[in-house]
């Protein structure tokens, strides 16, 4: 019933940007989409960066200065820019939600962001 798409990978070399995008939905009003979460091969998925509600972001330390997450209210998404990419940030990119009631996480299908060197 819950839906995560996200969009915006791809291949880029070292320095570069991208921004993905994650659109929900189904029963959105049920979730809270919250932020991103990527996995790189042979690595455990870890947190990226995520944003509140009421706006209050918090990053991966490996990413602040060089990652943003904000919120697109016209469009319904939730955006992360990526700039000076490295090839350490190459992973699979995965929106996260949340049910607001019942705490489940939801995953988009990822994306893939490839960081040549």
């Amino acid at each position: 019933q819950v839906q995560l798409v996200e969009s915006g990978g791809g291949l880029v070399q070292a320095g570069g940007s991208l921004r993905l995008s994650c659109a929900a939905s189904g029963s959105i009003s049920s979730i809270n989409v919250r932020g991103w979460y990527r996995q790189a091969p042979g690595k455990q998925r870890e947190l990226v960066a995520v944003i509140a509600s009421g706006g209050y972001t918090n990053y991966a330390d490996s990413v602040k200065g060089r990652f943003t997450i904000f919120r697109d209210n016209a469009k319904n998404t939730v955006n992360l820019q990526m700039n000076s990419l490295k090839p350490e940030d190459t992973a699979v990119y995965y929106c996260n939600a949340r049910h607001r009631m019942r705490g489940d996480d939801y995953w988009g299908q990822g994306t893939q962001v490839t960081v040549s060197s």
